[in-house]
């Protein structure tokens, strides 16, 4: 799966999702690293979803993971607080945005 794809994948998922428990608004920036590296954002404001292939200077919290570990998270064979715990998800910023987060993904 290219990140164009993965962009894709991440936005369609979320497009159906009530976003209400974001309180108007949630920006995560998404640094993919390891052997593809790239960096893209998850921004909810007002209850418009924006997945964009971009750095965001203004978000709630930035996550580092790598490509394949977030399509397992994706894909459920792998869950948030699993990989966290395990250092492969690392977060700077706001803890809470990246659970909601993780919570309108599955």
């Amino acid at each position: 799966m290219t990140v164009e794809q993965l962009i894709t994948k991440v936005h369609n998922r979320l497009s159906d999702k009530d976003f209400a428990a974001t309180g108007g608004k949630l920006a995560i920036q998404v640094n993919l690293s390891g052997k593809i590296t790239s960096v893209f954002y998850i921004e909810i404001l007002d209850g418009v979803l924006s997945v964009m292939p971009y750095e965001y200077n203004d978000r709630d919290a930035a996550i580092t993971i790598t490509k394949t570990n977030f399509e397992k998270i994706l894909s459920g064979k792998l869950s948030p607080q699993a990989a966290f715990a395990d250092g492969k998800l690392k977060v700077e910023g706001n803890v809470d945005k990246v659970l909601l987060l993780a919570e309108l993904l599955k």
